[in-house]
């Protein structure tokens, strides 16, 4: 005889997904970045108020990952900002020779912590800026001032990772109380609980969370896309959380399935104040600035190749504006801490400079030529397949920068006699016509400097 199985019993209320978590987080800021207004969501529920000794804040059926409350819920808000130290990170420019008619400055740079701004706030200046991409000029060397690293201690201000200590007691006794099961329970997509509370921005949850999956030796579990808790915090832009993970043990090098780390998404997102928390955060482990992803780039290419994407769009998008700050900001981060401007990218051998000047963007070309490198000759002629950067110069017909990148590159070495692989010089790649005589003209000029400039080194 036969006994007819029941039917499995389905979850009342099954937990979102953590791509379903960051899906509707992009959307949000979205919107308000389009409107012009601050992503408001409903508060969020409470989950560690309705926990009593001996029973859970919901129910079984709930599943392992407790208490998810609503969607566009309100961040973990920083009381205090740490006021910046006194120190300048541009070079001193009397060496430059030639500045670009752009009008408009960048507004200067916050070296404040905050967690909470998705979006950072720009600082309102008084010059005028005739068109969204003359906003993109490079302020001056004062503009900038960067927080020093003091003890390796992350200089975020001790205020700003606080947490509420009722709440991340409560969240500690919730968790306690969970089976080895519910602990280490993944779902289809492989998220455990504390991708779901990561990517929800439930800090003091994903804390709790993140403290018992460490004596399980599960800290580091990847969901389906190879993505660990740290890795969904970064690309959640979750700085307080990316912290507390990285205090915790969290690998800072680990890699999705696309090779891709916490310093390669945050910068590819331009998250300034995440790559703060990865770059100050890895004492214990230092980060690798020049690792790979599969595409072969370091997270320095990614940020160029990010900028340049949100530069494009700013004609069309004046509202970009603002992430074109930000992906600047991690540029500048990357940098600071040591991101080698020669290192090449696999595929095609283009250091940083390659990128920028394929992709047309002057201000970054300008301040990578600014960077007090000691090898500016060589930087500047390194070749990618036989290529200089002056030579792509040369083939960016019709850009509205061509001649101004030109200028930049032979102010500072370029070599216009150098040939590439099909035995061309870069004035042989100028577009036909009297533009092309034009910069012809330019770059004959800038031969005869390069040549007087290699007979004075060779003397």
């Amino acid at each position: 005889m036969h006994w007819q199985k029941p039917p499995k019993e389905k979850l009342c209320y099954p937990p979102p997904t953590v791509k379903k978590l960051l899906e509707q987080k992009r959307k949000r800021e979205t919107t308000s970045a389009s409107t012009g207004t601050p992503a408001a969501g409903p508060s969020v529920p409470t989950p560690v108020q309705a926990i009593e000794p001996g029973q859970s804040s919901f129910p079984e059926s709930m599943g392992a990952a407790g208490p998810v409350p609503q969607t566009g819920f309100n961040e973990w808000q920083q009381s205090q900002q740490s006021p910046p130290t006194q120190q300048n990170y541009y070079p001193q420019e009397e060496y430059f020779h030639y500045s670009p008619p752009i009008p408009g400055t960048y507004p200067p740079m916050s070296s404040s912590y905050d967690p909470v701004q998705t979006t950072p706030e720009l600082h309102h200046f008084d010059e005028h800026v005739s068109s969204p991409l003359a906003a993109m000029a490079l302020p001056q060397a004062s503009s900038f001032q960067w927080p020093q690293q003091t003890g390796g201690q992350c200089l975020f201000g001790a205020s700003a990772m606080q947490m509420d200590g009722g709440q991340l007691e409560a969240a500690r006794m919730f968790i306690q109380r969970l089976d080895i099961s519910k602990k280490v329970w993944q779902d289809e997509d492989g998220d455990t609980i504390l991708h779901i509370y990561t990517a929800k921005g439930l800090r003091e949850f994903a804390y709790a969370a993140a403290e018992h999956l460490r004596e399980l030796g599960k800290l580091d579990s990847k969901e389906h896309k190879g993505k660990t808790p740290l890795l969904v915090a970064v690309t959640a832009n979750q700085p307080a959380i990316v912290q507390d993970l990285i205090s915790l043990g969290a690998d800072v090098n680990a890699c999705d399935i696309k090779g891709q780390t916490a310093l390669h998404l945050a910068a590819t997102y331009g998250f300034p104040a995440v790559m703060r928390a990865v770059l100050y955060g890895g004492l214990s482990m230092p980060v690798d600035l020049e690792i790979r992803n599969f595409e072969g780039l370091t997270p320095l290419h990614c940020a160029i190749i990010s900028h340049s994407s949100t530069l494009k769009s700013l004609a069309s998008q004046p509202d970009v504006q603002s992430q074109a700050q930000d992906k600047l900001s991690c540029i500048h981060l990357l940098l600071q801490h040591g991101a080698s401007p020669i290192s090449q990218d696999i595929k095609s051998n283009k250091t940083a400079l390659h990128l920028a000047v394929k992709e047309g963007n002057l201000p970054l070309v300008q301040f990578l030529l600014e960077l007090n490198y000691p090898e500016m000759y060589n930087f500047v002629n390194m070749k990618a397949h036989g290529n200089t950067a002056l030579h792509m110069a040369a083939g960016l017909h019709g850009h509205c920068y061509q001649e101004d990148i030109v200028r930049l590159l032979l102010s500072r070495g370029a070599d216009p006699s150098i040939r590439n692989l099909e035995n061309d010089q870069a004035a042989h790649l100028l577009q036909p016509g009297e533009r092309g005589e034009q910069l012809k003209h330019i770059l004959k000029k800038g031969r005869v400097m390069s040549s007087s400039r290699r007979r004075i080194v060779s003397l």
